[in-house]
């Protein structure tokens, strides 16, 4: 074969497959990342939060997002003490849960109180990026004048998250779907009256599942507005009668009913998603640890690391 013909054929085939590798896997934007939800281990991180992390990242794990900032600590270390456990890690914590609830803002002052803004602070110490609120109280949403009241707190508080670097963010569980004001539903009154620019959205695919949400469709009417994405799949529960608790629960990436890998395709090309964080919070008799694990080597497989 002569030298021309085989840089010819060479040429093509690697064409192909880079056009292979294109459908296979979304293109990778600047700034991505892969991490988990330390809810998943929550009672590994309850007895043992320093060897539970080890355990983590050793996995491969390079970003975990917390779920226990409790007066003022991190799973009982101060803030600057579980950032240096992280460091010695080789982990980062880019995120993370603490409810922002009407007792933070002090409508008198048109002010946040001292616990909001050293929950704020506390987080910037830790390196996040993002401070997560993952709920939004009854009183919150009883009506459309007290839900779009909070909003407004909402990018109040992205302003002050950005004057330490960093972005506000709310995590949707599966009432958004199911509860409507005025035939709306919660979610879409969350998204149309905050600010994109101070307000990021955490899109939890499988919570919203029970709730009649589905992410496809979020992802379609809303592009680039889910910056963060809770990675999640989800099984029916069997022997649930119907109206009586969860009808289902999460599973290993890739075994449920969600099409997992083509929702974080979406949220990659159109989305606006840079943050993936896996999150499990139900194992059918497997171990935690075992469990994000095995969600580990999935994701990475599907060209997210």
């Amino acid at each position: 074969m002569k030298r021309r013909d085989f840089l010819q054929k060479g040429a093509m085939a690697l064409a192909a497959s880079t056009a292979l590798s294109h459908e296979l896997f979304a293109a990778k934007k600047k700034g991505e990342m892969v991490g988990v939800q330390l809810y998943s281990v929550r009672d590994d991180m309850k007895k043992d939060p320093m060897g539970t992390l080890k355990k983590v990242a050793d996995m491969g794990y390079k970003n975990v997002e917390h779920a226990n900032y409790v007066n003022g600590k991190f799973y009982g270390y101060s803030p600057t003490e579980f950032k240096k456990i992280l460091d010695d890690l080789g982990l980062k914590m880019p995120s993370g849960h603490t409810v922002m609830g009407k007792q933070h803002w002090d409508e008198s002052k048109n002010d946040f109180t001292d616990l909001w803004k050293k929950t704020v602070e506390d987080a910037a110490i830790c390196g996040q990026r993002y401070v997560i609120s993952p709920w939004l109280d009854v009183s919150l949403r009883k009506d459309m004048d007290s839900l779009k009241r909070f909003m407004d707190v909402f990018n109040k508080s992205g302003e002050l998250c950005q004057k330490s670097g960093m972005k506000y963010g709310y995590h949707n569980h599966d009432f958004e779907f199911s509860l409507k004001l005025n035939a709306v539903p919660v979610y879409d009154l969350i998204l149309q009256n905050t600010d994109p620019k101070l307000v990021i959205q955490q899109l939890d695919i499988g919570n919203m599942y029970g709730g009649g949400g589905r992410a496809a469709d979020l992802l379609k009417r809303f592009p680039g507005r889910f910056e963060s994405m809770h990675v999640k799949d989800e099984i029916a529960v069997k022997g649930t009668a119907e109206g009586a608790g969860e009808k289902y629960e999460s599973a290993v990436l890739g075994t449920g009913i969600i099409n997992v890998k083509e929702i974080i395709d979406m949220g990659r090309k159109s989305g606006g998603t840079v943050h993936f964080i896996i999150e499990q919070e139900s194992y059918q008799g497997k171990a935690p640890l075992d469990s994000i694990k095995e969600d580990l080597e999935i994701i990475n497989k599907w060209g997210y690391k």
